[in-house]
């Protein structure tokens, strides 16, 4: 997934309201930007580190930048540097171009891919409906960005009500004799290895892992991540 026009840089001052937050750019001008996450965002809002910018030309938008980037370890060069999407919105391009490309190997080959397609008894919406060899394949998709200590990735990072109704969710299909998979994205470049964050949210762990014994795959993919673009990388163990 490839931003759609070049980033510019700055350095964060505060994240507020949820949605907004305060950049000085490079050039020494103050913008208030839209953050297009809902999370807690835990340990990605580093006071005065370096973030990347998208800008809209679309008249009609209140606020013309997005945050996409943020560095969490700045190294002594790009190389050593950890970068982290924190725009949510993202990941579901990303999985989708990754989904077209073949690159999930245990998701390759379906017949049809549709997006946020209604389902289950608590009416949600699933994020890619794939039908593979005959079978429906509901695919879950979890933007992870939290790690509590280094190369661990965990999820969520605040008390989960919507995610432990997507786990519900999984398991009655399987009850129903479909497929269903939770994906973990990890949209930071450190993580090596994905769990649950029992320490914030324990009936999401605990689902998590009768969502297992019931069934339903837990897979987790890295990400490659720069200031041109994102796109899945490998896959990562999983410890539920």
């Amino acid at each position: 997934m490839k931003f759609s026009t070049p980033l510019i840089s700055g350095r964060l001052i505060r994240r507020y309201k949820r949605f907004l937050a305060d950049i000085e750019l490079d050039d020494g001008r103050i913008i208030t930007a839209h953050c297009a996450n809902t999370g807690a965002m835990t340990g990605c809002m580093p006071e005065g580190g370096r973030v990347w910018l998208s800008v809209s030309d679309n008249p009609k938008r209140k606020y013309a930048h997005s945050w996409e980037l943020v560095e969490l370890v700045p190294g002594k060069s790009s190389q050593q540097r950890v970068l982290a999407c924190i725009n949510t919105a993202m990941t579901n391009r990303v999985v989708q171009e990754a989904l077209q490309a073949q690159s999930i190997t245990e998701l390759a080959g379906f017949e049809s891919c549709q997006s946020e397609v209604r389902y289950g008894e608590e009416n949600s919406r699933i994020d890619f409906l794939l039908n593979i060899d005959g079978i429906n394949t509901y695919v879950e998709v979890k933007h992870v960005t939290l790690s509590l200590e280094t190369g661990v990735m965990c999820f969520p990072d605040a008390v989960s009500l919507r995610g432990q109704k997507h786990l519900r969710e999984l398991i009655q299909q399987v009850k129903l004799g479909h497929r269903a998979v939770l994906l973990f994205i990890i949209m930071r470049t450190d993580g090596n290895l994905v769990t649950p964050a029992a320490e914030i949210d324990a009936e999401y762990a605990k689902l998590l892992k009768t969502a297992v014994d019931e069934g339903v795959e837990v897979l987790a993919y890295s990400t490659h991540i720069d200031t041109s673009g994102i796109t899945v990388n490998r896959r990562l163990p999983v410890k539920v």
